[in-house]
């Protein structure tokens, strides 16, 4: 008979070796990743083998082959795009997750990660001040929260017009316009396209200075065509400012055409879970859909993403299918109802640990401290010679630009400086950025949104920042 702890447990006595080494050496290793391209493939493209080799061996050559090519994400000195690390609960359940190896498809398939989830997705509409009635999906990150989102938009949209959009597809139904900023996020234009939509479609309003809507711009938009069915995206944080549209004026605009009101709210939305910040979501919850992130400002690893849809009968419309020989519990939740997918991950479980780990009142401070550290980086490299405040943090994004210190400079100077300044930063490995096109110039984007950035690591990349610009 097999003895199967022995089997898994020199892969896995390695693996959690290896891991915690990882995270210890995070404050101290390079941010950026050294390796190289061609060593990297060198080291990973191994022939493939006849016979396979014992499972310790994969893990330890593994871990050998990608040193030097992984990123300090998880860390607290990695500032680009907005990604967060993976508070420990949360890791610890996710290892377990791939352990248990349980299809988080239907009820019968993982009793346990079904109500784990059904049990998470109250706990996030409570924390996010969403309606206690709307239905939710666990999804792998913002891009299917929106297409889950927005399928559940076009059922409801269609079916007010006698289309079954399910049944009879998108040929010869009403097209369905989305009216959002000039400001949003790609994941929009693929959600688009992948529900069919059309990039066509989408009709673009300019923001204003600060990077939100008007009302009287997306008035004069609604009224240009009354006759179509019409979703609106507003936005709950914009990645390069993180500002907020003025959901509770802007909402009842909306409301008033008919249209569908849906939020990206990737990061920004975890302000609700804050006393101090939550005043910038005022009135969200008047929307018809959310989407967010779970592993941006709620550090769970990654993947994973949450959609939340007020009319759950349109949700469930649009996503749900069963087969005869699926296993039907009275009461119970199918989380595949409810997705795009079906197999699927019990990504559940990590979010029920981080949640149970940090509570109400530590997910609120983790919020505020990364917006105080976003903004003392952020004032911090402004004050250097050669640098300027772009866009001040909202909340915990933020720009800053990189000067060219000769006479007469023009602006296609600023820009080669700043992309100049921002590759010095991150070959010294003490911090990553990344570089973003913002009002037409070049800007260093700042983003805070990891349990582990502490004060004394924003002085660290300030000095880090500072010999940069002397380079």
């Amino acid at each position: 008979m097999k003895d199967i702890e022995a089997l898994y447990r020199k892969p896995l006595e390695i693996a959690a070796e290896r891991a915690l080494s990882f995270v210890a050496g995070l404050e101290r290793g390079s941010v950026r990743a050294t390796l190289d391209l061609a060593t990297l493939r060198g080291r990973l493209s191994k022939p493939l083998s006849n016979d396979g080799l014992p499972p310790e061996d994969v893990v330890r050559e593994l871990v050998q082959d990608v040193e030097g090519a992984l990123t300090g994400s998880a860390g607290g000195r990695f500032f680009g795009w907005v990604i967060g690390g993976s508070v420990p609960a949360a890791l610890a359940c996710d290892w377990l997750a791939s352990a248990w190896d349980q299809n988080a498809a239907i009820y019968a398939t993982s009793p346990a990660a079904a109500v784990a989830e059904e049990v998470a997705g109250g706990w996030l509409k409570e924390l996010l001040g969403l309606p206690a009635e709307a239905s939710f999906a666990f999804v792998t990150g913002c891009q299917m929260a929106h297409t889950t989102c927005l399928a559940a938009a076009r059922h409801a949209l269609l079916a007010q017009r006698n289309w079954d959009v399910e049944r009879r597809g998108l040929f010869g139904a009403p097209p369905v316009r989305i009216v959002t900023s000039d400001q949003r996020h790609g994941t929009v234009e693929r959600t688009a396209r992948l529900l069919g939509l059309g990039l066509s479609q989408i009709q673009v309003i300019p923001s204003d200075p600060q990077g939100t809507l008007r009302v009287g711009d997306l008035r004069k938009a609604l009224e240009s065509n009354q006759d179509s069915p019409t979703i609106v995206l507003l936005q709950a944080g914009d990645v390069n400012t993180g500002a907020f549209d003025p959901f509770d004026s802007l909402i009842t605009v909306a409301k008033e055409f008919g249209a569908w009101v849906h939020v990206d709210g990737a990061f920004g939305m975890w302000t609700a879970a804050s006393p101090r910040y939550r005043h910038l979501v005022q009135g969200i919850d008047g929307a018809d859909s959310w989407a967010t992130d779970g592993h941006k400002w709620l550090n769970v690893p990654y993947d994973s993403g949450y959609a939340f849809v007020r009319d759950e009968r349109s949700h469930l419309a649009s996503m749900s299918h069963h087969e005869s020989y699926m296993i039907s519990q009275a009461g119970a939740r199918d989380e595949m109802d409810w997705n795009p997918e079906f197999s699927r991950r019990a990504r559940g479980f990590p979010t029920y640990a981080a949640i149970r780990q940090l509570g109400r009142s530590g997910i609120a401070r983790l919020v505020e401290r990364c917006c105080d550290l976003a903004k003392s980086l952020v004032t911090g490299i402004g004050e250097l010679a050669g640098a300027e405040v772009v866009s001040a943090p909202v909340i915990n994004q933020g720009l800053v630009r990189f000067l060219d210190p000769r006479p007469g400079a023009s602006p296609a100077d600023h820009d080669r400086r700043t992309d100049q300044v921002i590759e010095a930063i991150d070959a010294g490995g003490e911090a990553f950025f990344g570089g973003t096109t913002w009002r037409g110039r070049r800007a260093m984007r700042v983003s805070v949104s990891g349990w582990q950035t502490t004060e004394a690591d924003v002085q660290r990349v300030v000095g880090a920042v500072a010999a940069a610009l002397k380079s």
